[in-house]
């Protein structure tokens, strides 16, 4: 088995590399990457690309048309990957997140890759009152992050062939890695309960959000580079996470709360009503996946998380205008000149 892993220096692919090496030590492992985020390395001391035969450096946006030749497996998780990046670079959130990975996607199918595995997002759904969403539910994406994923759906829906495809409309993502990021609900109540004594809620505290663990996400992209088309069918859109792990963000608060004594808890009780609250129906990975599903509890990633900051010696109050959070990064290599607001390296040497 031969595996491409796009996007993997970032937030989720140093625990997917790290899964896939264990589980599959036969396998060749590849990484294609952009860069931007290489350098945000948290509380290790080596370079998680170690388990791989190959880093390959690249946009995705002009990757080689013969790239993707003898492969078995290709996972996508490159992206302009949250809300406030989406919107503060809409055009290329577009271009990145979907026109590029729907093209790497044709070009993958003409490879003869057998298993195309993309990081979908349950934000697809948008506001989602009511009954737990299923798979079948119509979506209703609020932000140019949310569309360009549920953009990429559609669009590879039409690919013909043999190439097993499986769109992973993950939950929250929470929990430590290498190259952590605190711009996600659960991991931004530790670092302010660590750093601060208070976890500070904008909203009531009533939205759901359905979170799952870094290192459940790598279990289920590494279901999904093996996954048969006769096991959900040829091109599959599935929920990915456990129907334990909805929670209301007014208990997130509480469970970090407890599990760092002396925090205290200030929920905005004034606050209009968050629109962006929807819970998931994980039904369907549950009966597809029995061997691939989440075993980390939100205790379990609150532990994590805790354990993480602390090697890292993480004591930052203000880390909401530090490089661990994402759109910082890309602004400061604007700011320095090394990136363009197209989100292109430029020539400038340093």
């Amino acid at each position: 088995m031969k595996i491409l892993i796009i996007g993997n220096m970032g937030y989720i692919g140093p625990a997917v590399v790290r899964e896939l090496a264990r589980q599959h030590p036969e396998a060749i492992l590849h990484g294609y990457d952009n860069a931007y985020f290489a350098h945000c390395l948290t509380g290790v001391h080596y370079l998680p690309e170690r388990h791989l035969e190959k880093q390959f450096f690249g946009d995705i946006r002009e990757m080689p048309a013969d790239m993707l030749e003898g492969y078995t497996a290709v996972i996508q998780l490159a992206a302009v990957s949250n809300d406030p990046m989406g919107s503060r670079f809409a055009a290329v959130t577009k271009e990145i997140n979907q026109d590029a990975t729907v093209s790497i996607a044709r070009q993958a199918a003409k490879a003869g890759v057998k298993n195309f595995v993309f990081a979908s997002s349950c934000s697809v759904y948008g506001v989602a009152s009511g009954a737990p969403r299923r798979e079948m539910d119509q979506v209703a994406p609020m932000t140019d992050y949310a569309k360009s994923k549920i953009g990429v759906e559609d669009a590879v829906s039409g690919i013909n062939g043999d190439m097993v495809i499986t769109n992973l409309r993950f939950a929250t993502a929470c929990g430590m890695s290498d190259r952590l990021r605190l711009d996600l609900v659960l991991n931004d109540f530790v670092a302010c309960a660590l750093s601060q004594g208070t976890i500070t809620v904008l909203s009531d505290g009533s939205p759901w959000r359905p979170l799952i663990d870094v290192a459940d996400m790598a279990r289920a992209i590494d279901w999904a580079v093996q996954r048969r088309a006769d096991d959900g069918g040829r091109i599959l859109n599935i929920n990915t996470g456990s129907n334990q792990r909805n929670h209301q963000v007014r208990d997130l608060a509480a469970a970090v709360a407890e599990a760092i004594p002396g925090t205290t808890v200030s929920i905005n009780t004034d606050a209009a009503v968050d629109s962006r609250s929807y819970q998931v129906d994980f039904s369907l990975f549950a009966k597809l996946a029995p061997e691939y599903q989440p075993q980390m509890t939100l205790s379990d990633s609150i532990k994590g998380l805790i354990e993480g900051l602390k090697r890292m010696k993480f004591s930052d109050s203000e880390f909401r205008t530090s490089p661990l959070m994402r759109l910082h990064v890309l602004q400061a290599h604007i700011d320095s000149g090394h990136l363009s607001e197209a989100l292109k390296w430029s020539n400038v040497t340093y």
